[in-house]
């Protein structure tokens, strides 16, 4: 099973279709080439495998990291 956290593009990269995108505050470089509409910066998208597969709606976004947010803190709790 593969979990997507959603990542907002903070950079966009014309030269060869790739963004830079935020994580939960990890900042790493995908590539752009799946996607078939363009993307801005602030958009929030689902990646995998090091491509941007889809782009998400802000409620979606904030009810998915508020799920993780809670993972997280069950996991740090058993700890």
């Amino acid at each position: 099973m593969c979990l997507s956290i959603p990542s907002q593009v903070v950079e966009i990269h014309e030269e060869d279709n790739s963004v830079t995108v935020d994580t939960m505050g990890v900042k790493r470089r995908v590539s752009a080439h799946l996607m078939n509409e363009p993307l801005a910066i602030g958009d929030y998208v689902l990646i995998h495998i090091g491509f941007v597969m889809n782009k998400i709606d802000k409620e979606d976004v904030e009810e998915s990291l508020a799920l993780y947010k809670e993972i997280f803190e069950k996991m740090a709790a058993e700890e």
